[in-house]
């Protein structure tokens, strides 16, 4: 039994020394590989440094103390870390190994850009906690370069190698130094961050619960501050391969568009500046974020702005400008919404419900506004077909000063959108008490030739009071018409297979007044005619277009009554009496052309009829007799306006 005993002490004293010995080997290959990735470091140039290092091995669970890590170029970020405990941790293969938890307590970095100017940035953060770790055992060369661009895909490259389930972030303060007078130096705290599921560079969820921010926008003689509150911001499926490759100095011709975020979103937004000045934003979210990589090239417009902050000269504007442009042209958002909106000033708050973007076309919806002479309401302003990329390039063409625009850079506005609409507008008119009240605006164009639209419709239903200051508005007023209720369709469209223009529908009521109608059509219109921005090219090309069938059709609703009231005060006779002499007038003109032009009698008998009866319609046609050329047409009627109507057959005619 006593031997029996001893043996069983000896075994144990044997396993334990074994045990002790294994775990001290452990230990140490655990720290050369330490001692290895470290050096990695010191031979880029820089310093790395670290204390205690342990490794136990129940529990396979690697401490590091003491990380120090200041990279050869000042440019780059300098590191310090208190501890990092890693728990689980195994090599699936030489490259790589894997951790089922790391922790990272009392982390500092320091980072200083010069490439533009001097920015210094120092971050702080307590604690980083990742779950089921994977990455590489040796990271790869940090860039020599100081260019923020070169860092950030440095760091896109390093992220794409790893993997974790969750990665939480309680708090990071950040500081930024814009250096002594300079505006942009701030505060930032970053409170909860969480990220689940990092794969390879692609996020599935990041969150933070609150981000927090106070700047320095003082300039010399003008202190000023400005502080924010962002809570809930989150993305959702972040993609960092196409912005890897935007990010290529070499280029990529990549021209797809590539998905590099579902969505980003955040509950609410507040912002003060100015004392007395906030702004309150509850939610926005942005889906579906693409880039163009080809085109998407951030580096390409850093290094045409001026080192100096030198004010660049107009070539420099116009190719920065066209850098920009093409930045557009390969940024793409699928949706955005802006959810309620305020702004608060000394005069006072403006409000606003949303702002909406969806593809090409853009929104405000629901604004109310404080003017100095009331309030302004609006239920909505919208673009059409809007695009970024066309506005700018648009733009570009203006940045000669002193050198005017030519008419083709003007008509260059039609390729930025294709329409534009108001709707739900109060306003106050003037310095009045009254309202200027509009249902809807809308303007459309589309299928350009050249840089001029071949179609269009105007839309306008709106209710304006009378202006007293306005002469030509006096009859109205003295009428008792306090307010003029608008209603126009416009539309116009050329057809390039037959060369017909046709105004159509044009239509234009005026509420308790009038409603007039007109068709008007034009043949054998040129497409060269949309093209040319030279006017001599134009009457050029005007020979050739001919006039077509015209009709036109007025409905009385008090015009008639409104035009014998001022005869009648301008005659000081009676309305009965100026009626009469009115339809006198007509008839008896309508006898001295009518020896010319038998269908004038017809047309100035039923205008006679139209006047003597109020509440009437009355409808001319006029139809071309032959080939009537419009640049000759324009010409007689300018002096010779019976000869002009000659050339068509007139019908008229009046009903109720």
């Amino acid at each position: 039994m006593k031997r029996i005993l001893i043996g069983l002490i000896v075994a144990v004293v044997l396993a334990a020394g074994g045990w002790f010995g294994f775990n001290l080997y452990v230990q140490h290959r655990a720290t050369s590989e330490v001692e290895a990735a470290f050096e990695q470091m010191r031979a880029n140039g820089g310093k790395a440094s670290h204390g205690k290092i342990a490794f136990e091995l129940a529990t396979r669970t690697l401490t590091i103390e003491d990380i120090n890590v200041e990279p050869g170029q000042p440019e780059l970020a300098r590191v310090k870390i208190a501890k990092v405990t890693a728990a689980g941790v195994r090599q699936p293969d030489e490259a790589h190994f894997a951790a089922d938890s790391i922790e990272v307590l009392g982390v500092e970095v320091a980072f200083t850009y010069t490439e533009r100017a001097k920015l210094k940035a120092n971050y702080k953060i307590p604690e980083i906690t990742a779950r089921d770790f994977s990455g590489p055992t040796r990271a790869a060369s940090a860039p020599l370069s100081g260019s923020i661009i070169d860092m950030y895909r440095f760091m896109l490259a390093q992220y794409a190698t790893v993997s974790a389930s969750s990665i939480a972030v309680p708090t990071i303060a950040v500081n930024v130094d814009a250096g002594t007078g300079n505006a942009g130096s701030g505060d930032f705290i970053y409170s909860g961050l969480a990220v689940q599921n990092v794969n390879r560079g692609k996020i599935e969820t990041a969150k933070t619960d609150r981000v927090t921010y106070t700047l320095d926008l003082s300039q010399p003689g003008r202190p000023a501050k400005m502080t924010g509150e962002l809570s809930g911001l989150a993305v959702t499926d972040f993609d960092a391969t196409a912005i890897t490759a935007a990010l290529d100095p070499q280029g990529s011709g990549d021209d797809g568009f590539h998905r590099i975020y579902r969505r980003i979103s955040a509950n609410s937004y507040a912002v003060t500046m100015a004392p007395g000045v906030r702004v309150q934003i509850d939610n926005f979210a942005i889906d579906d974020i693409a880039i163009q990589p080809s085109k998407f090239r951030p580096l390409e417009i850093m290094a045409l702005m001026p080192a100096d902050r030198a004010i660049p000269t107009p070539a420099q504007s116009r190719e920065m400008i066209t850098k920009v442009a093409d930045f557009f042209e390969g940024f793409r958002i699928g949706k955005a919404e802006i959810g309620k909106q305020s702004i608060e000033t000394p005069q006072g708050t403006a409000r606003l419900n949303a702002v909406k973007y969806d593809q090409d076309k853009f929104a405000l919806e629901g604004l109310d506004m404080p003017m100095p002479q009331g309030q302004l309401k609006m239920e909505r302003f919208a673009l059409k077909s809007f695009s970024a990329a066309s506005l700018l390039r648009w733009a570009a063409g203006f940045s000669n000063p002193g050198q005017a625009p030519s008419p083709d850079q003007m008509l260059g506005l039609f390729r930025v959108l294709e329409g534009a609409e108001i709707k739900g507008v109060v306003s106050p008119y003037k310095n009045t008490r009254q309202l200027v009240t509009i249902d809807t605006i809308s303007l459309n164009w589309g299928q350009l030739v050249g840089s001029i639209p071949s179609k269009a419709n105007l839309i306008v239903k709106m209710v304006t009071p009378t202006d007293p200051a306005n002469p030509a508005q006096r009859p109205l007023i003295m009428a008792g018409v306090d307010k003029l209720a608008i209603d126009l369709d416009l539309g116009a469209a050329w057809t390039e297979s037959s060369g017909a223009f046709a105004l159509a529908p044009a239509t234009l009521d005026l509420g308790n007044l009038a409603k007039a109608q007109a068709r008007f059509a034009l043949a054998k219109v040129p497409r060269a005619l949309f093209t040319t921005t030279d006017p001599m090219e134009a009457i050029s090309e005007m020979a050739q277009v001919e006039a077509g069938p015209l009709e036109l059709s007025l409905r009385d609703s008090g015009v008639v009554d409104l035009v014998v009231a001022q005869f009648s005060r301008m005659q000081n006779v009676s309305r009965d009496a100026a009626r009469g002499a009115i339809v006198e007038m007509i008839r008896a003109q309508g006898e001295k052309i009518a020896a010319s032009n038998v269908d004038v009698r017809a047309a100035a008998d039923a205008l006679a009829g139209f006047v003597e009866t109020p509440g009437q319609t009355l409808t001319i046609k006029l139809t071309p007799l032959g080939k009537v050329p419009v640049l000759q047409l324009m010409d007689v009627l300018n002096s010779e306006p019976i000869v002009a109507l000659a050339q068509f057959r007139i019908e008229a005619s009046t009903g109720l």
